[in-house]
């Protein structure tokens, strides 16, 4: 009989499947601390939370018998995996249980934001019968552009279409084959900028889509358009926002979430008569409560009775031997897919990886995994993408990956090779760990170089031309940007070529604006790298 232990208040029809299991044995106790949790957890064989309960090392540690820990919901935030993946305890969370809440949601927002339902409703119980003020928009005929185009904006786009809108779509991982078979049109931000009536994010916030919508994408938006955020505060510039709205560029706003949470009684947002707001109720509907347990029920049955399970967010086993091999490698594979998807323009279609020297000789699945994390992460998010899931992401965006090996190591005991294909063009990087330990980055396309793997970086291509490394290096110190490292790579002289360096410090984008505007300079990108 396997014992499982709910620490949070969880509906009864959520966990359903877990009471009615025959050999399952299910006691709920909401509200324990950790002394208490702690002096129980030994008994139980699975655990089971919401978000309040924090599941601690220790609380792990002293739970000999656990094999699993449900999350019933997306994130995993008070759940410390490294400690979990450290005791062999499997962390499992419900990743689609939200998508249609909070994608009806979005159209609730949507629709009150054309007919200006809140405003008209303040109004009309105040004792003012007021018609002529709150002329609305229809959907019909009017372009909606859908900013992520993953599940939630999948969902979306395909409600849109139902109410006679065209739907233009982005998605660093959106091909034109799967537009195609979504029915909207493939299109670049700017595109969505220049055309859409409507705009709504559907992405995670990372480094690069934080502000995606700021002052300078205000600056060529299309007059009167309508903007809708339901998924993470940050996406788009607040102030900026307002400033669009005063200026009569954007007719209005609806947003459910905030780059601070809860806002600041004083936030411009809360009193605006063109913004309607929610308090991040995108994923609180009765049945996303109960659908989020019931995966998490059903994929923690699994894992009881030994049969095959998804949605698990921490690594799974892999053999000493082979992770012994290959363990002083998973950093380098995860920062190489970083670079590559940071140094690749356009929606990616393939992921091509190729293992040299020793590694050839090795199950690389695992590693494969890191590399693939670190390529779907900078688009996705770090907190959505983890080692486990990358496959699964991958599989879902049709996102082709293929692994091959090699003797051949080009001067280095073992490396790796990530190349990436997009609908705009093929980019290669490659790395490889220098006796045993310092990881390095050894090619950059048909470039040989030498360049460690943290930081901010800063990669130009140019001309080689006497000079111009002077003049990159005027132009930073100029914007107090100082430089720590410097590499140069190319083929023969008076040729292409590229510099790659290290820095202190984020490079602004009208930095990169200036340094593009050089001469004899053709392109100039910052890569992160932690």
């Amino acid at each position: 009989m396997f014992k499982v232990l709910v620490s949070d208040p969880i509906s009864d029809l959520g966990i359903s499947l877990l009471t009615e299991a025959p050999d399952v044995s299910i006691d709920k106790k909401p509200g324990l601390s950790e002394d208490e949790l702690v002096a129980i957890i030994g008994e139980y064989d699975a655990l089971l939370v919401r978000s309040q309960t924090r599941v601690t090392e220790r609380i792990m540690s002293a739970g000999k018998r656990l094999k699993v820990i449900g999350r019933a919901g997306v994130g995993v935030d008070n759940i410390d995996l490294e400690a979990a993946t450290r005791s062999g305890i499997i962390v499992i969370n419900a990743p689609d249980g939200n998508t249609i809440t909070t994608c009806e949601h979005t159209f609730a927002m949507m629709m009150a934001l054309a007919r200006h339902i809140p405003q008209a409703y303040q109004k009309t119980v105040s004792g003012v019968w007021d018609r002529k003020s709150f002329v609305g928009v229809e959907l019909r005929n009017k372009v909606l552009g859908v900013l992520g185009m993953g599940r939630i904006g999948s969902e979306v786009a395909a409600r849109a279409k139902a109410f006679g809108m065209t739907v233009y779509g982005y998605d660093p991982f959106l091909t034109e084959e799967r537009a195609e078979k979504l029915g909207v049109r493939l299109a670049t931000v700017d595109e969505i900028l220049k055309d859409a009536d409507f705009i709504t994010v559907h992405t995670p916030l990372t480094p690069e889509t934080r502000h995606m919508i700021g002052k300078e994408q205000f600056a060529k938006i299309k007059p009167g358009v309508r903007i809708i955020n339901c998924a993470r505060g940050g996406i788009i510039d607040e102030k900026a926002l307002v400033e669009a709205i005063d200026a009569g560029i954007v007719a209005g706003a609806a947003f459910d979430v905030f780059e601070e949470e809860p806002p600041a009684p004083d936030h411009p947002f809360l009193n605006h008569p063109k913004i309607i707001v929610t308090p991040h109720l995108g994923a609180s509907t009765v049945e996303a409560q109960e659908n989020v347990a019931v995966d998490v029920s059903e994929q923690l049955l699994h894992i009881l009775r030994g049969e095959p399970f998804k949605n698990a967010v921490n690594m799974p086993p892999v053999p000493a031997d082979v992770r012994a091999k290959l363990e002083p490698y998973f950093a380098l594979g995860k920062k190489l897919g970083s670079f590559a998807a940071q140094f690749s323009e356009g929606p990616v279609k393939e992921i091509s990886i190729t293992y040299a020297g020793d590694l050839a000789n090795v199950d690389t699945a695992p590693l494969t995994r890191y590399v693939v994390e670190g390529v779907l992460a900078h688009h996705l998010g770090a907190d959505v993408v983890n080692v486990v899931n990358a496959m699964h992401f991958a599989k879902t965006r049709s996102l082709n990956i293929t692994v091959s090996s090699t003797q051949a190591t080009k001067g280095f005991t073992n490396s790796i090779s990530v190349t990436i294909r997009t609908s705009k063009e093929e980019r290669l990087v490659a790395g490889a760990l220098l006796n045993g330990f310092g990881a390095r980055i050894t090619q950059i396309d048909k470039y040989p170089v030498d360049v460690e793997t943290e930081g901010h970086l800063l990669l130009i291509s140019h001309h080689d031309k006497p000079g111009i490394i002077g003049r990159v290096g005027t132009l930073l110190g100029n914007n107090d940007i100082n430089i720590a490292t410097m590499k140069v790579g190319r083929k023969v002289i008076g040729g292409d070529a590229i510099m790659v360096l290290g820095v202190d410090k984020a490079v602004p984008k009208e930095v990169l604006g200036q340094l593009v505007a050089l001469p004899e300079l053709d392109s100039a990108k910052e890569i992160y790298l932690g």
